[in-house]
């Protein structure tokens, strides 16, 4: 039975790719959250594809919906090679409004507005993932724990922080991991027993028994007072109904001591994870040969380094504990503790430190920049300095909590 489950004609995979990403603004001012640059040269969606690929995955649909071009664009640049011939596909679907006139109104109400996919395909059991985190993991160790416990449901769950519950959902449990509880977003949440500062989030990735979900979802979607969501709504109803729901605890791939899963949904979270890239010993390892994260590789010239003047008053084009991408050119500069993404031009006696640098941005001369994240295109006059006094930068620009300066794409600037 196991085989035959997990045949690739049995199984579907749908990847929820349509979030807005307020929090994240004005970085989604443009673009959906998925699609997000990180790391330099990636995609926020490319960790989730490539779990999908490394766990021999083949049959995708990814749902979009908010400013959705820029994300269709990286999926058919980096992830157009799958063959149809040997029933393989990843299919981009936006709102069709079969159903009704809505666009998605909940994550259930975007599977349920695509049951006829589903009775296309004739899965068995289906898999739905979140296009917007940043993790490792083999889906296949999850399906084979849903199949040997002989699951209606089971859902994906990491231990965090008790006090930081009010920022996911909580499982609750028995000594088998089997589903007796659930708290959206609680104050106080329960905590695993034995461990009493640390409670079991949901990872929002889900593993459905077909016939189950089809029924659930057409249920869901009669109740007018429903927000149409998995957490809120779908789980708890199957809860109330006696279906067996495990939770499968995350096995992570990353190969730290610390599980590695990251919900980069504000600017200060984002900022965080790819300040991490750049410590001698990051948190999540980009360098594994056995999990490289794949994306779409632009042909560019590599990223150099020029003038070497050192004494005083000459040009130093130095990057330190640094991620620099292609086609970068540090042109007599200095980057320290920063990310610097494909075509970004750093001039004479620049000073970066500690900052995001997307596409194409190019710093004029003598500018100083720190704690900053800048998005693509932006042209940095000379002299500007930028994230050094955080009442000026926020009279210009977004400032978040930590003091991080934000500077949204193409942003036309007049510093001085």
């Amino acid at each position: 039975m196991k085989k035959k489950f997990l045949k690739n004609n049995k199984l579907l995979t749908f990847i929820l790719a349509g979030g807005e990403g307020k929090r994240l603004y004005p970085l989604t001012k443009d673009r959906a959250k998925p699609a997000v640059p990180f790391g330099g040269i990636y995609r926020i969606i490319d960790f989730t594809l490539t779990n999908c690929l490394l766990s021999a995955i083949r049959r995708i649909i990814v749902l979009t919906q908010y400013k959705s071009i820029s994300l269709n664009r990286h999926i058919l640049k980096a992830w157009n090679f799958f063959r149809n011939e040997l029933d393989e596909f990843m299919e981009i679907i936006p709102p069709q409004q079969r159903v009704s006139s809505n666009w998605y109104q909940g994550t259930a109400d975007a599977i349920y507005q695509n049951i006829y996919t589903i009775e296309h395909h004739k899965p068995d059991i289906i898999l739905i993932l979140s296009g917007d985190h940043i993790y490792k993991m083999d889906y296949r160790k999850m399906i084979r724990y849903h199949l040997r416990n002989n699951a209606d449901v089971t859902i994906g769950g990491i231990e965090i922080n008790a006090s930081d519950s009010k920022e996911f959902g909580i499982l609750v449990t028995d000594k088998n991991n089997k589903m007796t509880g659930f708290q959206e977003k609680p104050d106080k949440p329960h905590t695993i027993p034995d461990k009493p500062d640390k409670a079991l989030a949901s990872m929002g990735i889900y593993i459905f028994n077909t016939k189950l979900l089809v029924k659930s979802l057409m249920k869901d979607a009669k109740t007018e007072q429903s927000a149409h969501d998995f957490g809120k709504n779908i789980i708890p109803m199957l809860l109330n109904t006696g279906a067996n729901i495990q939770v499968y605890p995350f096995i992570d791939e990353n190969k730290k001591e610390t599980l590695y899963w990251r919900d980069v949904g504000t600017l200060d979270a984002y900022y965080e994870a790819n300040m991490d890239l750049v410590q001698v010993d990051p948190l999540f390892n980009l360098y594994d040969p056995d999990w490289c994260i794949r994306t779409y590789m632009e042909q560019v010239p590599p990223a150099k380094t020029v003038f070497a003047q050192e004494k005083k008053g000459g040009r130093l084009g130095i990057a330190l504990d640094s991620i620099v991408s292609g086609g970068c050119i540090i042109s007599g500069g200095r980057v320290q503790r920063s990310v610097l993404s494909p075509h970004v031009r750093v001039n004479s006696y620049c000073r970066i430190n500690s900052s995001i640098l997307m596409e194409g941005v190019v710093v004029g001369r003598h500018s100083k920049i720190k704690n900053a994240i800048i998005d693509k295109s932006v042209l940095i006059p000379e002299n500007s300095v930028i994230g050094y006094d955080v009442e000026k930068d926020r009279k210009n620009f977004t400032v978040t909590k930590n003091g991080i300066v934000v500077i949204p794409k193409e942003k036309k600037l007049t510093l001085s």
